[in-house]
């Protein structure tokens, strides 16, 4: 089997290179942000890219809360440790991705030729680790729309998990695990990037 040679890096996608440059090779994680507003059409816009990724059985647990009022935002920020809680307070845009431990109710929805299947998951501590797994794994196509609406993220950890989830989550019963700012970069909005590990390290061919 012949490997095909590659003039540049960009050469081996099928996306216009510039794409490529806004989603992987030159997005970076923003530490700050402009003053200017992000709609709600390119909130709307994220999310419609991000349910298309896959999920395991297509269950979908991730939920994002768009924190818009002072009073939400406060209460989040007053959840956070180190400089995280400015970056929220700032941020033009903030959201909470949380997962549903009870992802599995709405098997009828997201997987209506086999929704008896809903009964492999009634054991609540594996339904909560499939959910967070798959949950994490949205938060990274969450992660990819925001950069494709021309957007930047900031995700964070950082913050008292117990205490988001009494602030925002208390009547639905969702998981918190990230935070995101979300909008144009501002001043000094990067850090230099870090290493990234060579396919040599991280690639085997079995």
């Amino acid at each position: 089997m012949t490997q095909q040679a590659y003039a540049t890096a960009h050469d081996a996608y099928t996306i216009d290179p510039a794409a490529m440059d806004q989603l992987f090779f030159e997005a970076r994680s923003a530490n700050s942000f402009s003053g200017e507003p992000v709609s709600d059409e390119s909130l709307e816009a994220i999310y419609d890219a991000m349910k298309m990724g896959p999920t395991l059985m297509n269950n979908q647990p991730l939920r994002i809360s768009w924190i818009k009022s002072d009073e939400a935002r406060n209460a989040i920020a007053a959840t956070m440790s180190g400089s995280n809680a400015a970056k929220a307070l700032a941020a033009p845009a903030l959201a909470v991705l949380s997962f549903d431990p009870e992802w599995h109710e709405q098997f009828p929805k997201f997987f209506p030729h086999a929704p008896e299947r809903k009964a492999m998951f009634e054991d609540a501590e594996s339904r909560a680790a499939v959910g967070s797994s798959n949950a994490w794994l949205q938060a990274g196509y969450f992660l990819m729309a925001v950069r494709a609406v021309g957007l930047a993220a900031g995700p964070m950890g950082g913050f008292d998990h117990a205490a988001v989830d009494a602030a925002i989550n208390e009547e639905t019963g969702h998981k918190s695990f990230m935070i995101v700012n979300v909008g144009k970069p501002g001043a000094n909005a990067w850090m230099e990037r870090l290493p990234r590990h060579e396919a040599k390290f991280a690639v085997r061919n079995l």
